[in-house]
């Protein structure tokens, strides 16, 4: 992710600079030089930070494929305090709710997940953590709050998996119809578990035969 402007876009900075500062005095034109120097630092700062958290992104993953739960920990619980608006600390989040349930510890995952709806911008990590979220809710016996997590969802993004997530919250408050048309809705929007949701479906045609 680019936290740069264009070329364009600093074009047009400059262009508005000139037009409402043209009549200022030959100061105010050298102050105008020690901006555009100024804002050269900023992106040459901006730059470097992007770079450190590249980095430490990197080593939460090495930490993560080799099996170092501690290590990993802390090197997400870093990104998280230092760079939290970052997809590097957002992607380390997502990563280390997945730890935690894979621990049996399925607050501390909710938490995590939490954390990335509330502080990420950008609309397709946020569904990730909604689905996922929603996902844990319904395994721990809240349907309810799944459901909340759903509704919430924009339609059209991730729709097949909504669908999906709908049926299964539809087929644990036993409204096996409803489910059924969630699930077909799932497959008609591609949804990423094709097979598994035609397999829920075909078990549900064979409980309606019986």
């Amino acid at each position: 992710m680019s936290a740069y402007q264009s070329d364009e876009e600093q074009v047009e900075a400059l262009k508005k600079w000139w037009n409402e500062n043209g009549k200022a005095s030959v100061a105010g034109v050298v102050l105008g030089l020690g901006g555009i120097v100024g804002w050269q630092a900023w992106t040459q700062h901006q730059t470097s930070i992007a770079e450190q958290t590249s980095a430490q992104y990197q080593q939460f993953s090495m930490a993560i494929n080799a099996g170092n739960k501690e290590s990993a920990a802390k090197q997400a619980e870093l990104l998280i305090s230092k760079q939290g608006k970052s997809v590097y600390a957002q992607f380390a989040a997502l990563n280390m709710a997945r730890q935690h349930l894979e621990q049996g510890d399925a607050v501390a995952a909710q938490n995590q997940l939490s954390w990335v709806i509330e502080n990420s911008s950008e609309p397709a990590i946020k569904q990730i953590a909604r689905l996922r979220l929603a996902r844990i809710k319904l395994s721990e016996g809240d349907a309810a709050g799944a459901a909340k997590l759903a509704n919430e969802s924009p339609k059209a993004s991730f729709a097949g998996e909504f669908a999906q997530l709908r049926g299964d919250i539809a087929l644990a408050n036993n409204d096996k119809e409803m489910a059924r048309k969630l699930y077909q809705q799932a497959l008609d929007n591609k949804v990423g578990s094709a097979g598994l949701v035609q397999m829920e479906l075909d078990d549900l045609a064979v409980a309606a035969i019986n």
